[in-house]
């Protein structure tokens, strides 16, 4: 008996580097690929977004008062020098449209979206005379498309000129006059979408921003302002930042929910499998040797075997259909293999019965738990306990040295 008990777990130490290796081919093929489909992705549909509010200045002639020694002498010239001056930003109103559209590439999904943008920014002309103004809107990315993007000026578009990464047009603006400069834009982005006020603190003023989304689970990113406002909507969220002044270095934005990802929950699965086909081979072996039926250290092997198949079919299926549908494939696949090979060695009524029920809770709903972030350690937890307490019961009469010493040496005829 203790030469067969070793032959057991010999196997199972086997499978149990087998899946290692396996986890560790699969987060392999996620992570090494990660960064250059990730490029992929942004240079198809689009980059992580960061938008900054636009700037507004017009050049003005300065006097300079430029001092050098001639001929030991002291000599002082005015100059004149065109500098640039910024007009203040008196108001903000934004408003963000989000709408989340997943792509996969390999063995992961991406949170892409499309962003609807529009912001009616106030500035003020404050020099005595009319001005010609640049007002210019840095771009939330480079690796973008922009569609519909247009600037108006108190309600009247203009022509917009590119520079780099931004956009800008030049309007004459009257002395000591107000001026409200509306941007809109269509875009996409990935994985966040961040409104900065500027690269370090920033006072900002009669500041509103209004993002909708069209999904619910709605995470902000680290060091960013929580919404002041936030309504449920068909959908989504309603979510508003509303200051009347505000000193801050921190930005606002949120964070696209994740899809269940196929490659890592592959892995975690299969680092995973060892802990179900130790309970697995544990409810097995008390059973038949409680029953006297005999199942060979060969026997174990292929059933390992049929428990290996479920992870090994699953890591290269993933990539192909949806992760639901190749869990269920995965599943039926394994459980047949275990219960007509059991059949044909035991008999029908406990390859179905104790095996193919004992495998359904350790391997499928085992594995199944990893779907449910955050319940996974609970679920294997209360399953453990549960069969600790069955197996309890069951042999808490059981004379064990009985049972290995008159262990029958042949095969159980079948049920």
């Amino acid at each position: 008996m203790n030469k067969r008990i070793m032959a057991i777990a010999f196997i199972f130490f086997c499978t149990t580097v087998a899946w290692m290796i396996l986890g560790a081919t699969i987060f392999s093929r996620t992570y090494d690929a990660d960064s250059r489909l990730e490029s992929k992705v942004a240079s198809s549909w689009g980059a992580r977004q960061i938008q900054a509010p636009p700037n507004a200045t017009y050049w003005a002639s300065m006097a300079k008062t430029d001092e050098s020694v001639q001929n030991g002498q002291k000599v002082s010239r005015q100059l004149e020098q065109s500098m640039p001056v910024v007009l203040p930003l008196e108001s903000s109103r934004i408003t963000v449209a989000l709408n989340l559209d997943y792509r996969q590439k390999g063995l992961l999904w991406y949170s892409t979206y499309a962003v609807d943008f529009s912001g009616e920014y106030g500035f003020r002309n404050t020099s005595s005379h009319e001005e010609n103004v640049t007002f210019q809107m840095q771009l939330p990315a480079a690796q973008a498309v922009y569609d519909d993007l247009a600037i108006l000026v108190n309600g009247r578009p203009v022509t917009i000129t590119t520079n780099g990464n931004g956009a800008s047009a030049s309007v004459a603006v009257p002395a000591d006059s107000p001026a409200a400069v509306t941007f809109t834009y269509r875009s996409q982005g990935m994985e966040s979408w961040v409104y900065k006020f500027g690269d370090d603190v920033a006072q900002v003023r009669n500041f509103t921003l209004d993002l909708k989304t069209n999904f619910k689970d709605v995470d902000f990113p680290q060091n960013t302002l929580s919404p002041t406002e936030r309504h449920a909507t068909p959908g989504g969220w309603l979510l508003s930042w509303r200051y009347k002044n505000l000193l801050s270095g921190v930005e606002i934005g949120t964070t696209m929910p994740q899809r269940l990802q196929p490659g890592p929950l592959a892995g975690q699965i299969s680092y995973f499998a060892p802990v179900s086909l130790f309970f697995f081979f544990f409810v097995i072996f008390i059973i038949t040797t409680l029953r006297g039926i005999d199942l060979h250290p060969v026997n174990y092997f292929f059933l390992a075997t049929a428990f290996f198949a479920f992870h090994l079919l699953m890591a290269y299926l993933v990539d192909h259909i949806s992760i639901h549908l190749a869990f269920v494939v995965c599943s039926v696949v394994s459980v047949f293999l275990v219960i007509s090979y059991l059949r044909l060695l035991v008999g029908l009524r406990f390859a179905a019965l104790e095996a193919g029920l004992a495998q359904l809770i350790y391997l499928v709903l085992f594995s199944y738990a990893f779907f449910f972030k955050g319940f996974t350690g609970l679920a294997v937890t209360i399953g453990a306990i549960v069969t600790l307490f069955v197996v309890m019961q069951l042999t808490g009469r059981v004379k064990w040295s009985e049972k290995f010493a008159n262990r029958p040496v042949g095969a159980a005829s079948p049920l």
